[in-house]
């Protein structure tokens, strides 16, 4: 199998799980890689429900110029903010958008999600930041990313949804999937009283430990 081959499988098998994890209904959102010896991507088609994706029928794209290689479906919509950035971050090598219920929550009411979490300071490092509406015309859903980011591989797009992004197509889904369960938790805590943010001291603990000694290596 090559490089492509396997890229395909990885990216088709992030996207049927981002319904089995409840991050999307019907069609909405979608996952993307990136091969970057070959500068080629593959995204989920436009508008395709999740159990017809496979990794034959994902859309080929060109990172240098956005050119479809060879498919006769449209790419996902939100293709040209997957593009704006794998070509503004080299780091990036998986994408995956949702518009997961607690995580877009706090995207309605324009809250970036606070460190209450120690879960949170290990998989993010510090708050999940939300930016300002944003139009979907040109580059402003990426712009915006890459504006109001913060050290964590997630971000909410206010009135709109969730963007997280890996170095790779799993970490990118791992982050995702973490962004919508640490929400459902801070909201349930605010029905108990005030979520208290951790520290940003004791947050660096539990990132760098997580991170750096956590799990195996190889």
């Amino acid at each position: 199998m090559n490089r492509l081959e396997a890229l395909r499988n990885e990216v088709a098998w992030a996207n049927k799980m981002l319904p089995a994890a409840g991050l999307v209904t019907m069609h909405s959102g979608n996952a993307s890689g990136i091969d970057r010896e070959s500068g080629i991507l593959v995204i989920k088609p436009s508008g395709m429900d999740y159990d017809r994706i496979t990794p034959e029928n994902l859309v080929a794209v060109n990172l240098s110029d956005g050119s479809e290689i060879d498919s006769d479906l449209r790419p996902s919509v939100d293709l040209p903010h997957h593009l704006f950035l794998y070509r503004n971050d080299p780091s990036i090598g998986g994408v995956i958008h949702t518009h997961s219920n607690h995580a877009t929550a706090f995207a309605t009411v324009g809250q970036s999600i606070p460190c209450a979490l120690t879960a949170i300071a290990d998989e993010f490092g510090g708050e999940i930041p939300c930016t300002p509406y944003v139009d979907n015309e040109d580059e402003h859903i990426g712009e915006a990313i890459l504006e109001y980011r913060k050290r964590a591989p997630a971000i909410l797009l206010g009135n709109h949804g969730v963007f997280a992004w890996g170095a790779n197509v799993r970490s990118a889904l791992k982050a995702a999937v973490m962004v919508e369960d640490v929400a459902k938790t801070l909201l349930l805590a605010r029905q108990l009283g005030d979520p208290q943010p951790i520290p940003p001291e004791e947050a660096e603990k539990w990132y760098d430990r997580y991170h750096n000694r956590y799990g195996q290596n190889g």
